[in-house]
């Protein structure tokens, strides 16, 4: 997770063709886990028990109907019991096997899980992403991972690495970047990558919403400064990567999307906290405005923002040289006009569906190379924003900015303060 690495552009994107060709050529001779062959019973573990886990955890034993769900494991023994008790309540209870001895709280929970699971879901806070999936690859064990994959360039590389070992065991690594498996975009981003719209001219997102929920402990309530950080998680660049990266990275990967997961040139912008500027909210921006220039020509388009009381927001559009495609509500203008008007889907479950489906017909799902590629590409707008400064693909995917601690341990946590435009550093 600390290792230098000199990855450009372009062998981001090419790094993992070797390493494909290798597990393909490898997956005659890997046998897959006995389960993948036919009605033999997988067994399911939830790492990271807040809300986003608990649904995927139902959503994992909806989608196949010979799972258990057999451990859990969470930094918080009171997160654990209520998402196994919302579990327990829910649809799927028959098939939660969760005793006390396979509940596992603490920093080092996570492999006591994964070394007793056929898949794992990954939904913890971002920044134990890399940690977990590098433990689950080395086991041989396949993932549902969260977006985003990580919080930092050295988390990046870390998960990349990871990656292409899930890679060489035929492994299934499904994203959460759950707007790829809604039907309707799925049909207008074919449509797009087609030509329907001409060529791509530019790409506008947007996440301006009004936050999330607020601070959940103060500090006297916590034991320490790494309980108090972590409870609140989401307010702390090391844990969630800023907004930007944990929440606004969809529409960011919808841009992505749309430009075949090449990594642009640079990016530029700004950001900062105009309203939630209390120190209870942390060290993370409340809104960011950047722009993403690519080798071709095109600009990506991003803006998002944390303000309650104002408009709310959430919009994608493509524009092309012969229409716009409005990817949100899924609908194309120009000589092509189309609407989307077929039947819609849960894209959480789909995830789930596809991902359970694929492991059964031996032909895993791989989805690490464009979870780690927009998730740089958030983080590579949030280095803009907090430094000021132009900032290449190159430099944001071999940063040395490792934002974590040195340890895990229940006592001091990183004290950054927040950035500043012009005085905070590119590392």
């Amino acid at each position: 997770m600390r290792e230098p690495n000199t990855s450009s552009r372009r062998t981001f994107i090419t790094q993992s063709a070797t390493a494909l060709a290798a597990a393909s050529a490898a997956s005659e001779l890997f046998l897959p886990n006995a389960h993948a062959a036919g009605s033999d019973s997988m067994r399911v573990g939830l790492i990271g028990c807040g809300g986003r886990g608990t649904g995927a955890a139902e959503q994992a034993l909806t989608a196949d109907s010979n799972v258990k769900l057999v451990a859990m494991a969470d930094a918080f023994e009171d997160r654990l019991e209520e998402s196994l008790s919302a579990l327990k309540g829910s649809s799927v209870a028959a098939r939660v096997d969760v005793p006390k001895e396979r509940q596992y709280v603490g920093f080092d929970a996570y492999k006591q899980v994964i070394d007793q699971v056929d898949v794992a879901l990954l939904t913890t806070t971002p920044h134990f992403r890399p940690l977990h999936m590098a433990y689950a690859a080395e086991k041989g064990v396949h993932t549902f991972v969260e977006k985003p994959v990580a919080t930092d360039g050295p988390g990046i590389r870390a998960f990349l690495k990871a990656y292409e070992e899930a890679k060489k065991k035929n492994l299934a690594v499904v994203s959460g970047l759950c707007w790829r498996y809604y039907n309707p975009r799925r049909e207008a981003m074919k449509r797009v990558a087609d030509g329907a719209i001409g060529d791509i001219v530019a790409v506008e997102t947007t996440y301006n919403s009004g936050g999330v929920w607020d601070p959940r402990r103060t500090r006297e309530q916590c034991k320490s400064d790494m309980e108090y950080q972590m409870r609140n998680w989401y307010y702390y660049t090391w844990l969630s990567g800023d907004h930007i990266v944990e929440q606004a990275v969809h529409g960011i990967d919808t841009m992505a999307w749309a430009l075949g997961d090449e990594p642009p040139v640079r990016c530029w912008g700004s950001g900062g906290r105009q309203v939630r500027t209390e120190p209870k909210y942390g060290n993370i921006y409340d809104h960011f405005s950047l722009v993403y220039e690519y080798a071709n020509g095109v600009r990506g388009y991003h803006t998002c923002r944390h303000w309650a009381g104002t408009d709310l927001r959430v919009k994608d559009y493509i524009l092309g040289a012969k229409g716009m495609c409005d990817v949100f509500e899924p609908s194309l203008t120009g000589p092509n006009k189309w609407r989307h008007r077929g039947a819609k889907n849960n894209m959480y479950q789909t995830e789930h569906d596809e991902l359970f489906a694929s492991i059964r017909a031996g032909k895993p799902i791989q989805n690490g190379l464009y979870a780690a590629n927009s998730s740089l590409l958030a983080i590579m707008g949030r280095m803009a924003a907090y430094t000021g400064q132009v900032i290449t693909w190159d430099m944001a995917l071999n940063s040395a900015e490792n934002l974590g601690p040195k340890e895990y341990v229940w006592g001091a946590a990183p004290q950054q303060p927040v950035a500043r435009p012009g005085f905070t550093k590119f590392a």
